[in-house]
């Protein structure tokens, strides 16, 4: 498997199985020994990759409402960025995405369940916001725009070939940082807006 992801990383999801034998140094035949098709190989690489690398402790931690939620995010946006900030990683998203493979949409579907609705419920919660309000398109939007950012910085090195912050970390402290002292007033803005359509669909009841 570390061949296999190492191969489509580096020549993307149009690379033949017949190479990526070669590369391995095994026949292609012993290749589907293991897996009946290339769709199950490729299955396999997003196993490996991007569920086997999330922990769920992260999910616990960003929850834990004894650490201020500036050190939560930090804290998770640190551990995180090892993972996903990697050749690997990066350039297998980005390749999936442009083949039209279902690795983008079932991984943020994922991302969301599991980190950013949570995300949006401990924000409001550390700003005195309804925790209890549903969850709005625009405010995980407002968390795409604190993750996208960090994920972009492994896109600048491994996609474009441009440099990058000198101090992860630092950068990733100073996102958060930058995000926190703008989403509370934006997130209050959203559940603000959200009442008085929720208050006209109780009366229709």
């Amino acid at each position: 498997m570390a061949g296999a992801v190492a191969f489509f990383a580096e020549f993307g999801f149009d690379g033949a199985t017949r190479d990526l034998a070669q590369r391995l140094g095994i026949t292609q035949p012993l290749l589907y020994r293991y897996f009946p098709g290339k769709d199950a190989l490729l299955d396999r690489v997003y196993q490996e990759v991007y569920q086997s690398r999330w922990q769920t402790e992260w999910e616990t931690a960003i929850a834990d409402r004894s650490i201020p939620i500036e050190e939560r995010l930090k804290r998770f946006y640190r551990a995180y960025a090892a993972v996903i900030q990697t050749y690997e990683w990066v350039r297998l998203f980005m390749f999936a995405g442009l083949k039209g493979l279902d690795f983008n949409s079932r991984y943020l579907a994922f991302l969301r369940a599991r980190l950013f609705e949570r995300m949006v419920i401990e924000i409001r919660a550390a700003n005195g916001l309804d925790e209890k309000a549903p969850v709005s398109e625009e405010e995980i939007e407002l968390i795409w725009s604190l993750h996208a950012g960090i994920f972009y910085i492994g896109v600048r090195k491994f996609i474009y070939g441009m440099p990058i912050p000198a101090d992860p970390e630092a950068d990733i402290d100073v996102k958060v940082n930058a995000f926190l002292n703008g989403a509370p007033a934006a997130f209050a803005s959203v559940i603000d807006r959200a009442k008085p359509a929720r208050r006209k669909v109780a009366g229709r009841k």
